[in-house]
């Protein structure tokens, strides 16, 4: 697997190093409950080591490289902190005080990170604030930094897909993530040792303040406390709503997080809209072209920079050459009648690409990649009818054991698969076998053993967390650590997205015979809606035409989200059956944030 590769190579060592100005020290971060949300010092004592039995030396040497922690300096003026979130956070200096560029997941980690910043270059100001991309770990920390009061700048659509992506299918992604990130996993060889965009995600607050200038043109240029920025939207790329940015006279070129130093996901683990790796590879066409011998250095939302015209064009090269050969060769396949299954198995990348640092699958990974490329086009269906009404996994799995002739005998066929060093069909197997009978110890146990062989084997830091997580829950059941959204995110949901987020929840067979209508005035915003509650739909209609309704209310959307909250009527004024309010809640589920993925 790692033959490729020159591990005797240290230049990437040396631009990760160079620029430090100083560490946090100690690299600890907490929340106001004394509660630990980042801590940096793990990681480095962890990773200041040889790469162990447990770990894969690839990967083991990208999260040396992402264990580096503290302030640098990228270029005059430009300055970013590293190693103290999943992500980077810039600063950069202008006339009278700082432009922040994405302030990290939390707004705990976002504080340190400014105050470290400040030890060393004095107490500036934060005058603006860039968020280059609608991921939470790019804006979450917001509030780390400011209160909300200076120019916030933002692709155009940031807002939409900052917050859908949050709300609709929050519980599941949030679920997963905990799988894809190793957030309940230990720091250690056997454990957590990154996930190659970075080493961990950190566990305080999310904030969000809505941005006040859009970005809505390739091109648009903006000058932000004296300093010049230029434009480039990239939409549909790993964000739907992103964008890279020169700063012409700093000659630093700003990435974003289309070009980092892994291969990235076209279809994240812990679930997303697919992106398309056709658009991602054209847009890194358009900036080398648009920003070629315009900068000295290049850097990112993760990782560290890249020096040089001739490296950086290197760089941006064989990132568009990846995900392009990505797209293209898995739609080639996929036309001579090969299923993204079996399209995974095919593709091995150019010799060229495959000795690339950069290009290595830490985060994404070829395999999973190919599969979405193919979803992306041709969706979860095969074209083989007897894929088309499969069982559900646990009628299949009783099924698998009885054609077996019982679970002892699946478990010593597993046995033969992993004594014959096929893990992965063992894990197939061993899965049939949990799902049908979930108490059976033994069955649980040797699957978590395959997990955890499959995991410390792996080059790609997300598949090694999903396999080790796994492991653990099948020992030890779920263990959630939740993240804390805040009010702050509640706060920027808009009207249409809190009454989507209701129909969402809806329990759609307990109220199939009901019928509601409710109409809502919205003094605070100047908006009104109807929602209507009809054969288990909530529909909405934004202005609606006068007609008959059940309940009337005239609020603020503070009202309304002390109401979904549990604190009754508030402030809201109403004519009608209030009755029906507390009905239509009533048919509300609740998300179930454990729910099981390892076992039925």
């Amino acid at each position: 697997m790692n033959d490729a590769l020159d591990f005797d190579d240290r230049v990437d060592f040396d631009n990760a190093d160079r620029g430090l100005v100083a560490a946090l020290t100690p690299g600890i971060v907490t929340a106001a409950d004394g509660r630990v949300v980042w801590d940096a010092d793990a990681w480095a004592a962890l990773l200041a080591g040889d790469c162990p039995d447990t770990a894969n030396p690839s990967l083991w040497r990208q999260s040396q490289l992402c264990a580096r922690q503290g302030l640098y300096e990228v270029a005059e003026g430009i300055y970013q902190v590293r190693g103290l979130d999943i992500s980077n956070m810039t600063v950069v200096e202008g006339d009278t005080g700082v432009i922040v560029v994405d302030p990290l997941l939390s707004v705990e980690t976002a504080a340190a990170a400014l105050g470290l910043y400040r030890a060393h270059r004095g107490d500036r100001p934060v005058t603006a604030v860039i968020y280059s991309h609608s991921h939470a770990d790019h804006f979450g920390g917001v509030a780390g930094v400011t209160d909300g009061s200076v120019p916030i700048l933002a692709p155009v659509g940031f807002m939409e897909h900052a917050v859908a992506e949050n709300v609709y299918a929050g519980t599941a992604m949030t679920r997963r993530a905990t799988f894809m990130y190793g957030a309940t996993l230990p720091t250690g060889p056997a454990g957590q040792i990154g996930f190659g965009l970075g080493l961990a995600s950190s566990t305080g607050t999310v904030s969000l303040f809505p941005p006040t200038l859009d970005i809505t043109h390739t091109g648009q240029e903006e000058t932000v406390d004296g300093v010049r920025i230029v434009f480039q939207l990239t939409p549909g790329t790993e964000a739907p709503s992103e964008m890279n940015f020169l700063f012409p006279d700093r000659r630093a070129l700003c990435m974003a997080e289309n070009a980092t130093h892994t291969m990235h996901n076209v279809l994240t683990l812990r679930g997303a809209l697919v992106r398309d790796a056709r658009i991602w590879s054209r847009y890194l066409t358009e900036a080398i072209t648009m920003f070629d011998g315009q900068a000295d250095v290049l850097f990112a939302s993760h990782h560290w920079p890249t020096w040089g015209r001739e490296n950086m064009t290197r760089f941006l090269s064989e990132q568009r050459d990846l995900y392009a050969y990505l797209h293209d060769q898995t739609l080639r396949l996929a036309n001579q009648g090969h299923t993204g299954a079996e399209i995974a198995e095919m593709i091995q990348l150019p010799p060229a690409l495959a000795a690339a640092w950069h290009g290595r699958g830490y985060y994404g990974s070829v395999s999973h990649n190919v599969k979405a490329v193919y979803q992306r086009y041709l969706g979860w269906f095969d074209g083989n009818p007897a894929n088309l009404w499969q069982h559900p996994p646990v009628e299949t799995a009783k099924r698998y054991v009885d054609c077996f002739g019982g679970i002892e005998a699946l478990l010593a066929k597993a046995r033969d698969f992993v004594a014959a060093g096929d893990p992965r069909f063992a894990a197939q197997l061993l899965q049939h076998a949990v799902f049908a009978d979930p108490a059976h110890g033994a069955a649980k146990e040797m699957l978590a053993q395959v997990y955890e062989t499959l995991g410390h084997g792996a080059e790609n830091g997300i598949w090694r967390n999903f396999y080790l997580t796994g492991a653990q829950e099948l020992r030890h059941g779920p263990k959630i650590t939740p993240i804390d959204l805040g009010a702050g995110m509640a706060a920027v949901l808009s009207i249409e997205q809190i009454f989507d987020t209701l129909a969402i929840r809806l329990d759609a067979p307990k109220a199939w015979h009901d019928t509601i209508t409710v109409d809502w005035t919205f003094t605070d915003l100047g908006q009104s809606y109807r929602t209507t509650l009809r054969n288990g739909v909530l529909l909405q209609q934004e202005n609606p035409p006068p007609g008959q309704s059940d309940l009337r209310l005239t609020l603020t959307k503070r009202d309304l989200l002390g109401m979904l909250a549990g604190k009754g009527l508030g402030g809201a004024a109403h004519d009608g059956d209030v009755g029906v309010l507390r009905r239509l809640v009533g048919y509300l589920d609740a998300p179930d944030p454990s729910f099981a993925i390892v076992t039925p």
